[in-house]
């Protein structure tokens, strides 16, 4: 007979969901206090709401923030999916163990040190700092997730199917294209929304690499902070949970769909 989860297993899992999630529950329920006090609940409001739609700074740095997100996300799935091709099919090339190594670099070294080392590099080739360095510096640092990703993918895949196509007359970039790409679609699709994700959670790199004209969202906000938490903080927060929330909730009807 199978007992129950102990008190004590109980009472950790309620503390942990606790820890993680009374911090966001209180974010969003104070993004509707119409006190301009963050602490101080004044009564029930959407009007900093209202004021995050007027307020023109922190849109664009919203839009910044999607355009960077955007290019390289895409630059970084495009280039992380030529890398996973190299190291699972490219054999023991020479070189292979220093480019494995750089590609991977990324994952354990610090992002200040990342970040100073992208800023180096734009003075010394006299780039201006702005829109395309920021982008640039999130498609270098998040090349290495998406190669992992692509990579794991690749190395299950059963490659007779695209010997067969092969044999049918596909050259091996079309046999490539129509046969294994739509078969790891669902791991270059994880790779970009990692990219994409992890593009618009950077605050560091984006520090470093950006310019006048190049503010990110992250950026902003965290100027915000220092001054002090505006409401208008705990508004655009509340729409990002949703917005994710919602992506999470889509992708899990989708995968039960398929299912059944």
């Amino acid at each position: 007979m199978r007992r129950g989860p102990s008190p004590f297993n109980v009472a950790a899992v309620g503390l942990g969901l606790a820890f993680l999630y009374a911090p966001i529950a209180l974010l969003v329920l104070y993004s509707f206090n119409a006190s301009r006090l963050v602490t101080v609940w004044g009564g029930f409001s959407t009007r900093w709401y209202a004021a995050l739609f007027r307020d023109e700074q922190m849109l664009d740095a919203v839009w910044v923030t999607l355009r960077v997100g955007l290019i390289s996300a895409t630059l970084a799935t495009i280039l992380g999916l030529l890398a996973a091709v190299a190291l699972v099919r490219g054999g023991r090339f020479r070189g292979r163990l220093p480019f494995a190594g750089m590609v991977y670099a990324p994952l354990v070294m610090p992002e200040v040190i990342l970040g100073l080392s992208l800023l180096l590099l734009f003075v010394s080739l006299g780039l201006p700092r702005g829109f395309w360095t920021v982008t640039l510096s999130h498609a270098t640092v998040t090349l290495c997730y998406a190669t992992v990703v692509i990579q794991a993918r690749l190395q299950g895949f059963d490659r007779s199917l695209e010997e067969a196509a092969q044999d049918l007359g596909c050259t091996p970039v079309e046999a490539f294209v129509k046969v294994t790409l739509p078969n790891i679609a669902p791991a270059v699709a994880a790779a970009w929304m990692l990219a994409f994700t992890l593009s618009l959670d950077d605050l560091v790199i984006a520090s470093f690499a950006s310019g006048p004209g190049a503010t990110t969202l992250p950026m902003r906000l965290y100027s915000q902070v220092r001054l002090g938490v505006n409401p208008e903080i705990n508004a655009i927060s509340t729409l990002l949970i949703g917005v994710v929330a919602t992506g999470v909730i889509a992708a899990w009807l989708v995968q039960r769909r398929r299912r059944v």
